[in-house]
């Protein structure tokens, strides 16, 4: 999609009704951003068609600061949001990598970079599908979830985070969720090196397609 930037307050609704048009259609939408304010109008028009969703969020941020201005479009708000608008089952979501903090989780299950670090791959898969269940899954992979070594990319990079070894292998093992859509967000070209960031992402993006399509086999 684009956009025009003297019109950034309609970008929002304009994202919701073209994933909306998607999903009416009985197809999937896996979206490749952008920064993570798009992931809010994406899971607006998953949440009407699914209900509220089993939130899975790689990222290195919890993107949780509070904001109950309705307007204002921000990358670091829209867990806050979601689950204020009852777009996201908080039992049912987990944020896998974090490494900053906030005084107020939500709710959320919170896996974070060191726990992932002392656990191995499988047994957090193991973890993130005990919690998600059987519910409609979202899955929004934040690019800054990777260490900046892997993914130097991205506009808020934190050190201490997943290899691509690691997020390879527990997207692997997610294999039989109920995955609805997903997005891969928060890459900037004009900070990678190699296209380093570019071909993790695109990894990523392969990954999601794959655990979409595997319960539909």
């Amino acid at each position: 999609m684009a956009f025009d930037y003297a019109h950034t307050p309609d970008v929002p609704a304009r994202i919701e009704a073209h994933i909306a048009g998607i999903l009416a259609q009985d197809c999937a939408a896996i979206t490749l951003g952008g920064d993570h304010s798009i992931t809010l109008p994406i899971l607006r028009a998953h949440a009407q068609r699914h209900g509220p969703l089993a939130l899975v969020q790689f990222d290195a941020h919890t993107d949780s600061w509070p904001d109950d201005d309705p307007t204002r479009i921000d990358h670091g708000t829209f867990v806050y949001k979601a689950v204020r608008e009852g777009l996201i089952d908080v039992s049912r979501s987990v944020q896998i990598g974090i490494r900053t903090t906030n005084d107020d989780p939500l709710g959320i299950t919170i896996i974070d970079a060191p726990e992932v670090h002392r656990s191995t791959p499988q047994a957090v898969a193991d973890r993130i599908r005990q919690i998600t269940s059987d519910a409609p899954t979202y899955l929004s992979f934040d690019i800054d979830g990777l260490d900046p070594a892997f993914a130097p990319g991205t506009g808020t990079p934190v050190w201490g985070g997943l290899s691509s070894a690691q997020a390879a292998a527990i997207l692997k093992g997610l294999a039989g969720i109920n995955l609805v859509g997903g997005d891969v967000v928060e890459v900037s070209p004009p900070f990678d090196v190699g296209n380093i960031t570019a071909v993790a992402a695109a990894h990523v993006a392969v990954e999601l397609l794959c655990l979409w399509g595997y319960t539909r086999l």
